[in-house]
């Protein structure tokens, strides 16, 4: 009985990693508490493959804690060579009737959302990608201080699907 459950669960993570081989780079860095306006979270990623085109990705966890309907994001990528393009960012994070959009179960919410697309990493070295949030109360200059319910801010880089 048990080498069976053994197999089982060997099969099923195996199936599990099948399921994502289109994975490059995906890491995930925990807000404690808030996210603070000034905090940038950092991702150092080593391209592969200087060819190859990918797709990339912010990933991020949120609560019913957040209370806003979008999401603002300041992302910045810096090259090997020291040039940086910097992105100002909307994402929609609820559906109109309020319920939360992404994957999950519970209280949890995981969102994969779009950055670019077909990007190819031609200059060799490691390249810098910087994530803060941007968000402002509708009619307020100030932004916001102190973001509530997100849980964690994550980055990723995939082979575009129709390239497997």
């Amino acid at each position: 009985m048990r080498n069976k459950f053994c197999g089982l669960l060997v099969i099923l993570c195996i199936g599990i990693t099948a399921c994502d081989s289109n994975r490059v780079f995906d890491e995930y860095k925990s807000v404690p508490n808030q996210w603070h306006k000034d905090s940038i979270v950092e991702f150092y990623i080593t391209p592969p493959d200087s060819l190859k085109p990918y797709d990339l990705f912010v990933n991020l966890r949120n609560t019913s804690d957040y209370k806003y309907s979008n999401l603002f994001l300041i992302v910045e990528m810096n090259f090997p060579n020291g040039k940086r393009v910097t992105d100002t960012l909307e994402y929609e994070m609820t559906k109109p009737n309020g319920e939360f959009l992404g994957t999950g179960f519970s209280d949890v919410k995981e969102n994969k959302l779009w950055y670019k697309e077909g990007v190819v990493f031609e200059e060799s070295g490691d390249y810098l990608v910087k994530i803060q949030h941007a968000m402002r109360e509708n009619g307020q200059i100030k932004g916001v201080e102190n973001l509530e319910g997100i849980t964690d801010i994550g980055f990723r880089i995939e082979t575009p699907q129709n390239n497997n």
